[in-house]
């Protein structure tokens, strides 16, 4: 049996996760599947309800989980700059750190029935498909941090600090990826300033030499943010640290046209993973069904191919989705003059009707 922990989470999470239930039930019936999900509290809602955005036995559930399927967190009810006091955010740092999720898989395709939806030009984004490779346990969100008050000064600091190991592996996966893609390798520092980022560039050049087959070349963090507005043609795999890749892959969410279509993948040494769309929590349109669900329901398609090993069923999403976006069903984010406008329920419905019928 495989379980798979849910973690709907807060703003829109729980009215895009039922949507991915919908097609996690559809495949349990249709094919049998040995699969039981459970669900648990993380972020502002947990906090509300224990005071901690994440307790210890929703962590151990996790961890003795198959896969992790998470909504969003967050929103501006718990924003607070105080020291010490509880954040949404915190919880998904302690799940990928103690579920050893090191690396962060971002893929960005560009769906040609909504290329204008782009504010890129159509001759700039046509046939862009980008893979960011983030690592997601190491550098400055789990480095040492503190906020110092003394009669003298007020001065806060934040470490980014990565270890040989850290970088290693997080590199060889972009090598071992990029020979399933179209070998090419670009790996994104700011070795001209930061110690850290030259020991990152030192590891790049090193196992590159048992990866000859692949293209690889260095770019700073600023013109890489430029590039993949003026040419993201020229990228095939990104490989970068958690704090630039954070920063790049939302960039590269614009390029698709809407951050409501792109998922990802965390993924760690075995084949466990948490699986998440990339958007935030959106609290202003919760409830208004104007929520997109597609990356949520790619998300899952993720979770089925990368950590239950369910290809098939996986391609089946994804064509499905394609699909439907064929056809001009839109929610408001992605909508076009022609569009057809839906909400949030209609377009997994849709989509859960179009994967049922690729067989």
């Amino acid at each position: 049996m495989k379980k798979i922990m849910v973690l709907p989470g807060d703003g829109i999470g729980p009215e895009i996760v039922d949507e991915a239930l919908k097609i996690i039930d559809f495949f349990i019936e249709e094919s049998n599947l040995d699969i039981r999900y459970e669900f648990g509290d993380i972020g502002g809602i947990a906090i509300d309800k224990y005071g901690i955005p994440l307790k210890d036995e929703t962590l151990e559930m996790c961890k003795n989980s198959d896969a992790v399927l998470l909504g969003a967190v967050g929103g501006p009810k718990w924003e607070t700059t105080e020291p010490g006091k509880p954040r949404p955010e915190d919880a998904l740092l302690k799940v990928r750190k103690e579920m050893s999720l090191f690396a962060n898989l971002r893929p960005v395709r560009i769906y040609k029935p909504l290329i204008d939806s782009s504010t890129l030009k159509r001759e700039v984004i046509e046939g862009v498909d980008i893979l960011v490779v983030r690592e997601l346990t190491g550098g400055i969100y789990f480095g040492k941090r503190e906020r110092v008050v003394s009669n003298e000064d007020i001065f806060a600091y934040d470490t980014e600090l990565y270890h040989l190991y850290e970088i290693e592996r997080i590199v060889k996966l972009a090598f071992e990826t990029a020979r399933l893609r179209r070998k090419k390798v670009t790996s994104v520092d700011k070795a001209n300033i930061l110690e850290s980022s030259r020991l990152w560039r030192e590891t790049v050049m090193r196992i590159h030499k048992d990866y000859s087959d692949i293209e690889l070349n260095h770019m700073y963090v600023d013109n890489t943010s430029m590039q993949l507005i003026r040419n993201p043609k020229q990228f095939d795999v990104i490989v970068t640290s958690n704090l630039f890749g954070d920063i790049l892959s939302d960039e590269t969410a614009m390029i698709s046209g809407s951050i409501g279509l792109l998922p990802s993948a965390s993924l760690g040494e075995n084949n466990s993973g948490m699986y998440e769309p990339i958007h935030g929590s959106a609290p202003d349109i919760q409830g208004t069904g104007k929520a997109n669900p597609i990356a949520q329901i790619l998300s899952l398609a993720m979770l089925f191919r990368y950590s239950l090993g369910l290809k098939r069923e996986a391609g089946r999403i994804e064509a499905a989705v394609n699909q439907v976006l064929e056809k001009g069903y839109r929610t408001p984010d992605i909508n076009t003059e022609n569009g057809k406008l839906i909400n949030t329920k209609e377009m997994g419905n849709l989509i859960l009707e179009a994967a049922s019928d690729l067989k």
